[in-house]
């Protein structure tokens, strides 16, 4: 391990997405991370490119959620955390002192690991970040609903059960809802903590489809443990080991010409 991690410490991060090329949705410049005395993230310098799909691969405790959640700063709450560098969105770092916090995490969609509907109504489920705002105006609370359940692709499944308990939902179902909720407040990116990890295969081939669907209409950050999840709906491709970005590129390359070696033996599957 400790050869392992001097090659890490050493090695540069490889490029094939220029950092602050054109159409960037957001940038994460030199970023650094603690969490106490403990360092999780290390010098993270990425550009995420507009209207597509990034995934962030790597094995357990590698940093990728917590590159994840420090991009609408849902770290924040964590005792003792500290963070170097900046990430800036439409230009603004998002790390100011004059961020607008709640502004900003309803500009980023999340959806998490396991689905999380709240116990109300599918209805009220999907409206709730328009409840929240206190928008109560019967037509557009409709209509809002059926854009994001039809952008979900459950309006289909649920149309006529709007007002029975989303709990009673299957998970793949609760787990569309969830993205419903998070894009009926219009935001302009996606952010996915493994969403398909609790799923079935039916359930996780069906999230697929909708994120591919998705993307274009909005930049979609996911990370995942499955490599071919990420080969399949992913654009460019971050992998990151020991909380260092190792290396960034354009999905196709990262997976079957990658530069460095450690990224070969990650996708093959000889470690993780």
């Amino acid at each position: 391990m400790v050869a392992v991690l001097k090659a890490v410490e050493e090695q540069g991060t490889v490029y094939h997405v220029k950092p602050g090329g054109a159409g960037q949705a957001l940038a994460v410049e030199e970023f650094c991370l603690w969490y106490g005395a403990k360092q999780a993230l290390f010098d993270v310098t990425m550009a995420v490119e507009k209207g597509l799909v990034t995934a962030l691969i790597g094995p357990s405790g590698c940093g990728k959620s917590t590159l994840l959640r420090s991009l609408n700063r849902m770290n924040d709450l964590i005792d003792g955390l500290r963070i170097g560098g900046r990430i800036a969105f439409g230009g603004a770092d998002i790390y100011a002192p004059d961020c607008d916090v709640i502004a900003l995490r309803k500009r980023m969609g999340m959806v998490f690991q396991k689905p999380n509907p709240f116990p109300m109504s599918i209805y009220e489920n999907v409206i709730y970040p328009l409840r929240v705002d206190g928008i109560n105006d019967r037509r557009m609370l409709a209509e809002t609903a059926e854009r994001a359940l039809r952008g979900s692709a459950l309006w289909e499944e649920v149309k006529d059960r709007l007002h029975e308990s989303a709990l009673g939902l299957s998970g793949g179902q609760q787990q569309r809802l969830c993205i419903a909720r998070a894009i009926a407040g219009d935001p302009e990116v996606l952010l996915m903590d493994e969403p398909c990890s609790a799923l079935d295969p039916v359930a996780t081939s069906k999230i697929e489809e909708l994120i591919e669907e998705l993307a274009g209409h909005y930049t979609i950050v996911i990370v995942t443990h499955n490599m071919q999840q990420a080969a399949r709906v992913s654009d460019n491709t971050a992998f990151m080991y020991l909380g260092k970005l190792i290396e960034y590129g354009e999905t196709e390359t990262v997976f079957t010409t990658p530069k460095l070696e450690k990224t070969q033996e990650y996708v093959t599957g000889r470690f993780g």
